[in-house]
């Protein structure tokens, strides 16, 4: 659930805090809903629609952080049936940002949807959604019969020859999904692995037609730039690489987790934890946090007053990705935390590939034996050279990202691996 929070601006994406029912059609109208989508039909053709999104600067939201607009024009202008896959997966840890826009503002991320079917020419939409939300998954199709319903959606719509059909389709609970091409062959009834590219989805996607895969918060952003203007999104956050705003999930050892609203660039870490999460629990001091799920190299207590926004997070040593901070005290084990980590991807690897699938075995097995007390002096460098030995040799960022705990623990916290192999045994368990 969105919580208040300190910094002054007007709330884009959520701008109900503490709301938990979804917003109707008649209540997102009179706020100013789909006026953005009606211009588009009346005032702009595609192309413009595309190039206002790429003056927005609005990149991905869903991790990688690419330019919107530009990855739009890459769908070609031949004839013939394109698609919209919405990526609804939100499996990586700590991300909740996704299911507060779908069950609260249901209608948002519709309009953000259809303004993306008109700008690369696509009639049929799919929003992929994770199963585990049944909620999320049974407001949306609420809201899309409510829309249909009222002419805004589907044939003709408002009143034009333009058709938008959005179609949910709920997935069975797989961070692999999460992966653009694994989501496009779940989509089409195959076993979700990833797909070597080239092609990429652009040329040949869903079906082998041209499809742009988007994240729910990235398409949230579109209806506002489209009804108030791309000079208005850049007044918010710093632009021109880290505009508009942006939905942090805030989670782990703090009093007060929740999804907060900010400006990119707003904020540091250290304010978002203190001001937001209202500090650690029992005033603990941050050991590490954890910026982008388990995904990205946690980033040390020394890096806390860096600025939440893409290039300065990638600055200190991680990344910003979907923004979902896990906040980790002074009594983590940081050989435990990583074990942890990797025991979970080593579960979601699909086992396609053959170093992510033998490699997160092997790390999950030899950081449990340090964990446990067995560990040995040459376990630290062959984590490391294990970690090499898999990242950048998968055909999708899982195995990378697998990599990722393993790598930045082992650098960042070596005293810590060191004790445990010293002593036989974990230092922060008790006696």
């Amino acid at each position: 659930m969105t919580l208040a929070t300190n910094v002054d601006f007007e709330r884009v994406l959520l701008p109900h805090p503490g709301r938990s029912e979804p917003l109707n059609l008649k209540e997102y109208r009179a706020e100013g809903g789909y006026a953005g989508w009606q211009k588009a039909l009346t005032s702009m053709t595609a192309d413009q629609v595309i190039e206002e999104v790429k003056a927005s600067g609005l990149r991905g939201r869903g991790g990688a952080g690419f330019p919107t607009g530009t990855k739009w024009s890459f769908i070609p202008k031949a004839p013939g049936a394109k698609y919209v896959a919405v990526n609804a997966d939100e499996s990586e840890p700590g991300t909740f940002k996704d299911r507060e826009l779908m069950e609260v503002e249901p209608h948002r991320v519709l309009e953000g949807i259809a303004l993306c079917c008109y700008a690369i020419g696509a009639e049929t939409a799919f929003i992929y959604i994770r199963g585990e939300y049944v909620c999320a998954a049974d407001r949306l199709e609420a809201a899309i019969a409510e829309a249909e319903a009222a002419g805004v959606l589907g044939q003709g719509c408002h009143g034009t020859s333009v058709n938008v059909t959005i179609i949910v389709f709920r997935g069975a609970g797989a961070y692999i999904c999460g992966e653009e091409t694994a989501l496009l062959e779940s989509l089409e009834g195959k076993r979700p692995m990833p797909r070597s590219r080239p092609p990429f989805p652009a040329v040949e996607g869903l079906y082998r037609r041209p499809t742009v895969i988007n994240n729910v918060e990235t398409l949230a952003n579109v209806p506002s730039i489209i009804a108030r203007g791309s000079d208005w999104y850049n007044t918010i956050g710093i632009p021109p690489r880290n505009t508009g705003p942006k939905i942090f999930c805030l989670s782990g050892r703090v009093n007060r987790p929740g999804n907060y609203e900010l400006p990119l660039g707003a904020a540091t870490i250290r304010q978002l934890i203190d001001d937001y999460g209202q500090g650690v629990i029992g005033g603990r001091a941050v050991k590490g946090v954890l910026t982008a799920g388990v995904s990205a190299p946690i980033l040390t207590a020394d890096k806390l007053d860096t600025k939440l926004d893409y290039d300065s997070v990638q600055a200190a040593g991680s990344m910003l990705g979907s923004a979902s901070l896990i906040v980790l005290d002074e009594g983590t084990c940081m050989v435990r935390a990583a074990a942890l980590m990797e025991e979970f991807f080593r579960h979601e690897s699909c086992g396609k590939c053959t170093p992510c699938r033998e490699g997160t075995s092997w790390l999950f097995e030899i950081l449990t034996r340090i964990e446990t007390g067995r560990g040995m002096e040459s376990d630290l460098d062959l984590l490391l050279s294990l970690s090499g030995e898999v990242a950048g040799k998968v055909l999708c960022a899982l195995g990378d990202f697998a990599t990722s705990p393993v790598v930045a623990t082992v650098k960042q916290y070596r005293e810590e691996y060191e004790q445990h192999i010293k002593e036989g045994r974990c230092p922060f368990d008790p006696w």
